[in-house]
């Protein structure tokens, strides 16, 4: 079975040779029948918009084009709190991709832990979950995670979020590339993130835009950084970055873009030894830390062992035998277009009830 690094190696074609050429023609072909269906389902809320329900309250959606991680996550975490600066109810409304036992996942445990004000609802019917939300926790205002592609809810704030490492699915739908849909579709976004944006040129980040123009040549388009604040451990201590500057370390990680992971650990100044990759929201068992365990005591100079904070709230572990556990803490900010992002919060925020402040 093909795991993720193969897959992105094969479908970006730094995987060369007669298999993974093979491999990618399969793909292409798979990946016909999926751009049909998508692009049917999107013509049909297009042509019949009255098939999008409402929540009951306005509704703020950040989403993908492609799969794997963007840093949705902190920019969703920003979001919330600017919202409850404002004094808004605000709740976080999910599918629930690959919940566990509490039918809650990682985003969920990761995003209760960062805003624990902050209800979070799963539930693979958005609209249902949208509207209990409404009648169960007073909520004023819906925060819709990984949302783009659900078009049955209304939202508005359509909120699209491009990686600049990896902005647009190597230019190719699932399963030949990672595109959820066709490149067109970011037409029906209002407002979109290049996120990562500080990992690339000022020259890459433009090209970015220019693409994103070709398809959407009105609506705001802000560069966001992904900077790591701090190193966090499983009972929620936190220490300055600088405990480990300078350090070596070895680093494990399930999500869908470990190149950004590794390059974060780098730009902390540590010495990474190695990374193990796990698939995306994977769920850590016994075996895995034993095994995870005994990868950490076997290197000789290892300082201590990093993880996201997704994988940290999994696992729940300070330590690795020996060697201590970190999560790197992530938060957001802004290369460009900050003002342009609150300015669309604040047009969400004057349909809220005026005595509701």
């Amino acid at each position: 079975m093909m795991n993720a690094e193969r897959f992105r190696e094969v479908v970006s074609g730094q995987r060369r040779g007669l298999v993974a050429a093979c491999q990618r023609l399969v793909f292409a072909g798979i990946s016909v029948p999926y751009l049909w269906v998508t692009r049917l389902r999107n013509r049909r809320y297009d042509r019949q918009p009255g098939r999008i329900q409402s929540a009951g309250a306005p509704t703020i959606s950040v989403g993908n084009l492609t799969l794997g991680g963007t840093g949705k996550t902190p920019l969703v975490e920003w979001i919330a709190r600017w919202l409850r600066q404002h004094r808004v109810r605000v709740t976080l409304v999910s599918r629930g991709y690959k919940s566990g036992k509490d039918a809650v996942n990682d985003e969920a445990l990761a995003l209760e832990e960062l805003l624990p004000d902050v209800p979070h609802v799963q539930n693979a019917d958005r609209v249902s979950a949208a509207r209990m939300a409404v009648e169960e926790f007073a909520a004023q205002m819906i925060l819709l995670d990984d949302a783009f592609q659900h078009r049955r809810i209304h939202r508005d704030l359509d909120i699209v979020l491009v990686d600049a490492t990896e902005p647009f699915g190597f230019d190719h739908i699932f399963p030949r590339g990672t595109l959820r849909e066709a490149l067109d579709g970011i037409g029906r976004a209002d407002l979109i993130a290049i996120t990562r944006a500080d990992c690339v040129s000022h020259e890459t980040r433009e090209q970015i835009t220019e693409r994103i123009r070709q398809y959407n040549p009105s609506a705001p388009v802000i560069q966001v950084t992904h900077a790591p604040k701090c190193l966090r451990a499983a009972n929620g201590d936190e220490q300055q970055l600088e405990k480990l500057r300078g350090a070596r370390v070895r680093a494990f990680c399930g999500i869908g873009n470990p190149q950004g992971f590794e390059k974060t650990i780098e730009s902390c100044g540590y010495e990474l030894i190695e990374l193990r990759t796990f698939p995306d929201h994977h769920g850590y068992s016994r075996d895995d830390m034993e095994e995870l365990t005994a990868w950490a005591q076997r290197a000789p100079h290892c300082d201590a062992v990093l993880c996201t904070h997704k994988d940290l709230v999994k696992v729940g572990m300070h330590q690795l035998g020996t060697r201590p556990l970190y999560a790197l803490a992530i938060g957001v900010g802004f290369l460009e277009g900050q003002a342009a992002l609150e300015d669309k919060l604040q047009q969400c925020l004057e349909q809220v009830e005026v005595d509701a402040f």
